[in-house]
């Protein structure tokens, strides 16, 4: 289809981000490429996507967070920063998995590495699921150390996480060597539960070969060293130990058979409209409105929708429902005008009363229990002098603190815009929800770029507009500059890149992926605001 005619047709204009969306995330799953793969292979290994793959129930979902940070940097050099990071069930049971990919510089440590590991350690921290590291790293990447070894979230943060899950918080942890584990990385492995090698392959050691030459002047072989033979039979750091990669996995996989049986999943019928029509529900042009309601549809259980003070503030829904059997309280944007008590308002704008109305229904969802799904299409707050007299100021805070303060699981899908201090009303991500998630059409950002070249240049563009003279070819560029920054800024990929959301996803998986999101949530039944869990 020409670009002309994809400008038009809200489908098109999906496939089409999405067309970009897979050919950058086959990249990244290809990690180092076929020559490192192949190498990994000749050394007797499996790659972390093949580890994964036969750790997971073979009818699990995978939720991989932070498939694309750091994609476009590091001149491509750091796919996926050189580990992988996600969710899937393993005996039934959904876990974390952390698995260093050897086939990109050796399994070495980026900044975005750590960031990624934190993650993944919050994520089993805060919903109590065990957590298995697949370790298989040369450690540090050293000329970037400033960006990993030092600092409160640096490398030492990981550490301290292994701790609290492993005497405060008693979370599973299981690590599985199964390559090098050097350095300050072998204390990841001896902070965990349960330890296990593989012969021939596994290397743990506080210092590799040359570095104990170096220092004490010995010559030893990293068998010899530390190899699995030595620490499951003489130092007894590690606890079992494996011929191979998948008897290693099999092991692992043996491990959660001892731990209790997981909750039955509960199911729902289908929702009332297919999900692979929300590919054509958003129009090409993002300021454009459309039906969140057939969003909606496609995402619940029929006959479960029960919209909560549908005629008050109605540019904000707040509704009860099931998702695949589940509950949940759904919070949503409308767009275009809608038509409300006293007069037309602009929807995905939060006025006073919405933001009243919001925050009374996240305290009733918080007394009920009822994780909340927030699906964010927002542009902001509404300003002028009849906002500010009517106490907007003081109704965001309330929407604000409510959200912050409810201790349910908080899912976010940020659909279309996420703008401004709507953006942070609607559960963004700096205060700390479950679970983020984006469409391919997802916008961040303060403003649109165009509200940033009025911000910036507007009062000068008047100037010159009264004065019936041509703007300044330097000014031109510079609010052409401006246009350009902003546009990449907003685009989901750089969202993505830079960790913004967990995840961007194919809206017709939304549904699915939300279930598994919501079945991950409730395997933590006592729950406590995220601030109290590590004092």
């Amino acid at each position: 289809m020409p670009p002309s005619e994809r400008a038009f047709s809200p489908g098109a204009h999906i496939e089409e981000l999405l067309e970009q969306l897979r050919s950058a995330e086959d990249k990244v799953r290809a990690g180092g490429g076929p020559a490192r793969i192949k190498k990994q292979h000749q050394a007797g290994k499996l790659t972390a996507r093949e580890r994964i793959a036969r750790l997971y129930d073979a009818d699990s979902p995978f939720f991989e967070i932070g498939l694309l940070i750091a994609w476009d940097q590091y001149e491509g050099k750091a796919p996926a920063a050189g580990v992988v990071t996600g969710l899937g069930r393993i005996a039934g049971r959904p876990a974390v998995v952390v698995a260093n990919d050897a086939t990109v510089k050796a399994g070495s440590w980026w900044p975005e590495t750590i960031t990624k590991i934190l993650r993944a350690q919050e994520v089993a921290m805060r919903q109590r699921i065990p957590i298995v590291y697949l370790v298989d790293s040369a450690g540090v990447n050293l000329p970037l150390q400033d960006g990993i070894f030092p600092g409160k979230y640096g490398a030492a943060r990981i550490f301290y996480y292994n701790s609290l899950m492993r005497r405060v918080l008693k979370v599973p942890q299981i690590a599985a060597v199964m390559g090098p584990c050097i350095a300050g990385g072998a204390y990841l492995p001896a902070l965990s539960d349960v330890i296990f090698m593989v012969e021939g392959v596994s290397f743990m050691g506080l210092g590799g070969p040359n570095l104990v030459k170096g220092a004490t002047g010995q010559v030893i072989g990293a068998e010899e060293l530390g190899g699995a033979a030595l620490h499951t039979r003489t130092s007894g750091v590690a606890h079992y130990e494996a011929k191979d990669d998948q008897t290693c996995l099999e092991l692992v996989r043996r491990q959660f058979h001892r731990f209790p049986e997981p909750p039955a999943r509960p199911s729902g019928p289908a929702p009332a409209a297919d999900p692979t029509a929300l590919r054509d529900i958003l129009p090409a042009d993002h300021r454009l409105p459309y039906p969140v309601e057939s969003i909606i549809q496609s995402l619940v259980d029929p006959d479960t929708f029960a919209e909560f003070q549908p005629g008050h503030a109605p540019e904000m829904i707040c509704a009860d429902a099931r998702l695949d059997g589940r509950p949940i309280a759904l919070i949503a944007n409308r767009r275009g005008f809608v038509k409300g008590a006293t007069g037309p308002r602009i929807g995905g704008i939060v006025y006073t009363e919405s933001a009243r109305k919001v925050a009374y229904f996240v305290e009733t969802a918080e007394r009920h229990g009822l994780p909340i799904v927030y699906l964010q299409d927002v542009s902001g707050f509404m300003v002028g002098q009849e906002a500010e007299a009517s106490g907007i100021i003081r109704a965001g805070a309330e929407m604000v603190e409510t959200m912050a303060c409810a201790t349910v699981p908080k899912l976010v899908v940020t659909i279309n815009h996420a703008s401004g201090a709507g953006y942070y009303a609607m559960a963004g991500q700096g205060f700390d929800p479950d679970f983020t998630l984006g469409w391919p059409s997802a916008r961040i950002g303060v403003m649109e770029g165009d509200s940033a070249v009025q911000a910036v240049y507007g009062p000068e563009i008047t100037r010159f507009q009264q004065a019936g003279e041509p703007l300044p070819e330097e000014m031109q560029q510079a609010i052409a500059k401006t246009r350009q920054d902003y546009e990449r800024w907003l685009d989901a990929m750089h969202a993505a890149s830079r960790g913004h959301v967990d995840a961007l996803i194919d809206p017709a998986g939304t549904r699915a992926t939300l279930s598994f999101l919501l079945e991950v949530t409730a395997a933590n039944p006592h729950r406590r605001h995220v601030a109290l869990d590590t004092l």
